[in-house]
């Protein structure tokens, strides 16, 4: 299993949860992004910057998962396309996004952007809020402790 890390748009608050999950349990982890990312000095974690471009980093995750891998994205259609590449997606705020409901969670996104397209609703999501990243937190550690080997 590696750990996959949409970093363009990750907030740094959930990489550094993940830097620790990674460290504690020795589990491979990249941040891909199209601009430089700094991770700590560790033999499990690196940084993988790729070209500018519109959806290089969504891409290279794709191409490069195996089955099994856990890609932490709030990019519903990368989380689809690692759902249909044999993949878990795991969003900021703690959402997983599995084979179950990938599918609601494209059609939830689809009918939000058409709202926002209408003008009928102008709002986004809020910040990320510290009960935010203890919900991603927790949900890191019950899907590690499920699909990890430990060290």
């Amino acid at each position: 299993m590696k750990i996959w890390v949409d970093a363009d748009a990750c907030p740094n608050a959930i990489k550094e949860v993940v830097f620790r999950a990674a460290e504690r349990l020795a589990i491979d982890t990249v941040l891909v992004a199209n601009h430089h990312v700094r991770v700590p000095p560790s033999k499990y974690l690196r940084a993988l910057q790729v070209p500018a471009g519109f959806d290089v980093a969504d891409r290279t995750i794709a191409e490069q998962l195996g089955p099994g891998d856990l890609v932490v994205t709030g990019d519903i259609p990368l989380a689809a396309e690692v759902v249909s590449r044999a993949g878990t997606g795991l969003d900021p705020r703690g959402t997983l996004y599995t084979a179950e409901n990938i599918h609601d969670h494209l059609a939830r996104r689809d009918l939000m952007a058409q709202l926002r397209d209408e003008g009928t609703i102008t709002s986004r999501s809020s910040a990320l809020g510290k009960k935010d990243v203890q919900a991603f937190a927790n949900q890191l550690d019950r899907y590690l402790a499920a699909n990890a080997r430990r060290p």
